[in-house]
């Protein structure tokens, strides 16, 4: 073998050495790449499992304490329309007693209105048909108790029952209906507590 033949012999051999060097270096770095990508691969991907599941929890948490709240919310505006519904058939009760015990409500309900100066005690036209005498008969007696006096309106008032007490320019609306009114938070609190055990 020639001189020249083993220089181009070594110098394929360098070649192939020099290939399988950068064949190798570049598989061990093809490896780091993919067990590098590996690792940042599962890592993204439990970050991400991690995160979804604790949006998926608190996700469930709003959706369950929203519904609650619905749920809630029905429920007292069921408890609420039957306060209403036995407030109504309260009144409608009181404005069909007998006429006795009818009046005897609109004494009650006056008395603890009566006060000092001049008073005109109006009611309803269907009322004023029917009031007995014994009303204002003790209506002017518990009034002259405190200095003062009553007296019936001869015109009828705008209102379905009950009573409006007026002094001078100062009248207070004493239909069933006003009174319930004024007093609602009260009463409903009360219905409550007969109908349900508490308060709405």
């Amino acid at each position: 073998m020639s001189g020249i033949e083993e220089i181009l012999n070594m110098i394929d051999s360098q070649q192939k050495q020099t290939e399988e060097n950068l064949v190798a270096a570049a598989e061990r770095r093809a490896s780091a790449l993919i067990y590098d990508g590996n690792e940042k691969a599962e890592k993204a991907y439990e970050d991400y499992i991690r995160k979804t599941t604790e949006q998926l929890g608190r996700d469930l948490e709003n959706a369950c304490s929203s519904a609650d709240a619905a749920v809630k919310r029905r429920i007292l505006a069921r408890k609420i329309a039957l306060i209403d519904e036995t407030v109504e058939a309260a009144l409608s009760k009181l404005d069909k007693l007998p006429d006795s015990e009818y009046f005897a409500v609109i004494e009650r309900l006056a008395v603890k209105r009566l006060r000092k100066g001049e008073g005109v005690l109006a009611l309803s036209r269907r009322d004023l048909s029917r009031v007995p005498d014994t009303l204002m008969k003790s209506l002017s007696a518990e009034a002259g108790k405190l200095g003062g006096s009553v007296k019936l309106a001869s015109e009828p008032a705008d209102i379905e029952n009950g009573f409006i007490l007026s002094y001078g320019l100062i009248s207070e609306n004493c239909s069933f209906r006003a009174v319930v009114e004024a007093e609602r938070e009260g009463v409903r609190d009360t219905a409550a507590r007969e109908l349900f055990g508490q308060v709405v």
